[in-house]
Protein backbone atom coordinates (compact mmCIF):
# COMPACT_ATOMS: atom_id res chain seq x y z
CA UNK A 1 0.00 0.00 0.00
CA UNK A 2 1.34 3.25 -1.03
CA UNK A 3 2.73 6.08 1.64
CA UNK A 4 -0.48 8.07 0.98
CA UNK A 5 -2.74 5.91 1.07
CA UNK A 6 -1.20 4.25 4.77
CA UNK A 7 -1.66 7.48 6.39
CA UNK A 8 -5.16 8.06 4.80
CA UNK A 9 -5.81 4.74 7.00
CA UNK A 10 -3.77 5.99 10.13
CA UNK A 11 -5.16 9.45 10.36
CA UNK A 12 -9.07 8.10 9.73
CA UNK A 13 -8.16 5.62 12.59
CA UNK A 14 -7.37 8.01 14.78
CA UNK A 15 -10.19 10.50 13.85
CA UNK A 16 -12.84 7.40 14.46
CA UNK A 17 -10.70 6.37 17.69
CA UNK A 18 -10.46 9.98 19.37
CA UNK A 19 -14.14 10.92 18.56
CA UNK A 20 -15.64 7.67 19.49
CA UNK A 21 -14.19 8.07 22.57
CA UNK A 22 -15.03 11.69 23.08
CA UNK A 23 -18.79 10.98 22.10
CA UNK A 24 -18.53 7.91 24.00
CA UNK A 25 -17.90 10.73 27.27
CA UNK A 26 -20.04 13.42 26.09
CA UNK A 27 -23.09 10.45 25.75
CA UNK A 28 -22.31 10.16 29.57
CA UNK A 29 -21.79 13.70 30.67
CA UNK A 30 -25.65 14.06 28.82
CA UNK A 31 -27.14 10.98 30.61
CA UNK A 32 -25.81 12.84 34.33
CA UNK A 33 -26.73 16.21 33.26
CA UNK A 34 -29.55 15.61 30.75
CA UNK A 35 -28.61 19.02 28.97
CA UNK A 36 -30.01 19.33 25.80
CA UNK A 37 -26.39 21.05 24.56
CA UNK A 38 -24.39 17.42 25.58
CA UNK A 39 -26.98 15.62 23.38
CA UNK A 40 -26.09 17.71 20.62
CA UNK A 41 -22.37 17.84 21.55
CA UNK A 42 -22.65 13.84 21.51
CA UNK A 43 -24.42 14.29 17.98
CA UNK A 44 -21.43 15.78 16.56
CA UNK A 45 -18.83 13.81 17.83
CA UNK A 46 -20.60 10.70 16.66
CA UNK A 47 -20.64 12.49 13.24
CA UNK A 48 -16.51 12.78 12.86
CA UNK A 49 -16.34 9.17 14.35
CA UNK A 50 -18.80 7.53 11.47
CA UNK A 51 -16.58 9.49 8.95
CA UNK A 52 -13.60 8.32 10.11
CA UNK A 53 -14.61 4.96 10.07
CA UNK A 54 -15.85 5.38 6.45
CA UNK A 55 -12.68 6.75 5.32
CA UNK A 56 -11.02 4.01 7.17
CA UNK A 57 -12.86 1.03 5.56
CA UNK A 58 -12.41 2.45 2.12
CA UNK A 59 -9.44 0.39 1.29
CA UNK A 60 -10.51 -3.29 3.40
CA UNK A 61 -13.61 -3.20 1.57
CA UNK A 62 -11.75 -2.34 -2.36
CA UNK A 63 -11.95 -6.35 -2.70
CA UNK A 64 -15.67 -6.57 -2.05
CA UNK A 65 -17.17 -3.01 -2.75
CA UNK A 66 -17.30 -2.09 -6.84
CA UNK A 67 -14.74 1.25 -6.60
CA UNK A 68 -17.26 3.87 -7.72
CA UNK A 69 -19.66 2.89 -4.51
CA UNK A 70 -16.76 3.19 -2.37
CA UNK A 71 -15.57 6.82 -3.82
CA UNK A 72 -18.41 8.34 -3.62
CA UNK A 73 -19.67 7.08 -0.06
CA UNK A 74 -15.86 8.44 0.70
CA UNK A 75 -16.30 11.62 -0.90
CA UNK A 76 -19.88 12.02 0.16
CA UNK A 77 -19.63 11.56 3.67
CA UNK A 78 -17.82 15.02 3.99
CA UNK A 79 -21.29 16.24 4.41
CA UNK A 80 -21.00 14.24 8.59
CA UNK A 81 -18.24 16.62 8.68
CA UNK A 82 -20.31 19.52 7.86
CA UNK A 83 -23.43 17.95 10.22
CA UNK A 84 -21.13 17.83 12.93
CA UNK A 85 -19.64 21.64 12.57
CA UNK A 86 -23.11 22.54 12.47
CA UNK A 87 -23.84 19.98 15.54
CA UNK A 88 -21.05 22.04 17.17
CA UNK A 89 -22.83 25.49 16.43
CA UNK A 90 -26.14 24.92 17.44
CA UNK A 91 -24.69 23.76 21.04
CA UNK A 92 -22.83 26.86 21.40
CA UNK A 93 -25.86 28.53 20.16
CA UNK A 94 -28.23 27.27 22.63
CA UNK A 95 -29.65 28.54 25.71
Amino acid sequence: MPLAQLLEQYVSLGIFLVAAALSTLSYLAWRRERDRRMGIVTAGYAMFALYGLIVFLEYPLLPYVPYATLELLEHGSAVLILGGLIAFFLALTRD
